[in-house]
């Protein structure tokens, strides 16, 4: 056979994989920017979170002068959560960092939820309408951060099954896609699907 044919040939198998790889690489790296995406849509509602925690208590602290050491709890559970966030949006594609994350949500939930029930005990925060105004905001963030969640474990679900699938699975590592992505779950996952809402009704 003529050695032009089987350079030819080679040249047109070397092509081939040439784009079949960039095409990979391609759709690794929008399946990635659609994951980042939708993690810092969750890392949006949760700021918001985080910042109306602690106007709820200062409002509610001047009532509950004998819980101080439930306020506190709320407190130091937020600025956990949020600093462990924020090492979790630096890195989000890291399984551990976003355990950690996770873990701090739910250390915050049960704050929270502690809160709530404190909160019974004192019937005249049912008349404070900036109480019951902050109660509903974090209301609406807890289903924002639900909605936002969720969206982000598709993609991530997305990203998943093509890193799984041929011809991607091959090639993955040697692109620099070593791991799946970890789906956002919370541990005590009956307590966070009843948000943490601290109701007055």
């Amino acid at each position: 056979m003529n050695p032009l044919i089987w350079i030819s040939i080679v040249a047109t198998i070397g092509l081939l994989a040439a784009i079949v790889l960039a095409g990979t690489y391609n759709s690794f790296v929008r399946l990635k920017n659609q994951c980042n995406n939708a993690f810092a849509q969750i890392e949006v509602q949760l700021k918001r979170r985080y910042d109306l925690i602690p106007n709820l208590v200062e409002c509610v602290k001047g009532y509950m002068t004998h819980e101080r050491e439930c306020l506190v709890q709320v407190i130091s559970a937020r600025n956990q959560a949020a600093a462990s966030l924020r090492e979790a949006a630096e890195q989000p594609q890291d399984p551990t960092a976003l355990q950690k994350w996770l873990g701090a949500e739910g250390a915050l939930a049960g704050a929270l939820g502690k809160l709530s029930v404190v909160m019974e005990n004192y019937p005249d925060l049912k008349a404070n309408a900036a109480v019951a105004d902050l109660s509903e905001q974090l209301t609406s963030t807890e289903n924002r951060i639900a909605y936002a969640r969720q969206s982000y474990n598709d993609w991530a679900t997305g990203f998943n099954d093509y890193r799984e699938t041929f011809p991607a699975c091959v090639v993955a590592a040697m692109l620099g896609f070593h791991h799946n992505r970890k789906l956002i779950e919370f541990d005590d996952r009956e307590r966070i699907a009843n948000a943490p809402t601290v109701a007055l009704v």
